[in-house]
């Protein structure tokens, strides 16, 4: 009995250590604050499903105190066809609309946009989609200083950094990095788009 609980201890520390932090529970929406049409996401067996209207989920929880400048996060997606979504960094939480601060990482695989899974949308962008539908497959984002990297299933898809006196895209002045950082968002598309979430963490980082 003793070495079994001097294991689990073990673990337990080895896990606290590790640093990776969850942002959702598989059960609620505790922790999130949807925009306009809180509609589009919804708990269902353990994942966040979102379906629906155009609308953004993003984290207002106690994580971090929902800032995150320099941080690891990963989640488990899957997407259904035709399906588009994203998620958005260093942003901040907006009523309405497409989220104007931050950087969005594209997710989608066979949706009629070009710009594919794993892009910075309009900055780095992939025009090849590194997953399948209807598979779950692991999304990862990497954040230090000015640096960017975006990983699906490990393998390096963007690998950018925001340049000194970097200009955004025209119709997005805030799609840069914030001296502050900034929460995550997840982004529903549109009525025609259902894409599922798990496992959502993230790792801050000094």
């Amino acid at each position: 009995m003793k070495s079994l609980l001097l294991s689990l201890l073990a673990t337990s520390s080895l896990l606290a250590a590790d640093g990776w932090t969850p942002l959702f529970d598989g059960k609620t929406l505790d922790g999130w604050k949807a925009s306009d049409k809180p509609g589009t996401f919804t708990v269902k067996d353990g994942e966040l499903v979102v379906h629906g209207e155009r609308s953004h989920l993003f984290y207002v929880g106690s994580v971090n105190g929902a800032t995150f400048k320099n941080f690891e996060f990963k989640a488990d997606v899957k997407t259904k066809p035709g399906a588009n979504s994203g998620l958005y960094i260093h942003t901040k939480f907006q009523d309405t609309g497409w989220p104007d601060a931050g950087y969005e990482i594209q997710v989608n695989n066979t949706h009629k946009d070009p710009k594919k899974t794993a892009g910075l949308y309009a900055v780095k962008d992939n025009f090849e989609a590194p997953a399948k539908d209807d598979e779950w497959f692991t999304i990862s984002i990497k954040v230090e200083g000015k640096h960017i990297v975006t990983k699906v299933n490990d393998k390096v898809i963007t690998d950018w950094t925001e340049p000194e006196g970097w200009v955004p895209p025209e119709k997005m002045p805030g799609r840069k990095l914030s001296s502050s950082g900034g929460t995550i968002a997840i982004q529903g598309h549109d009525p025609g788009s259902e894409v599922h979430y798990k496992n959502i963490e993230i790792k801050p980082l000094p």
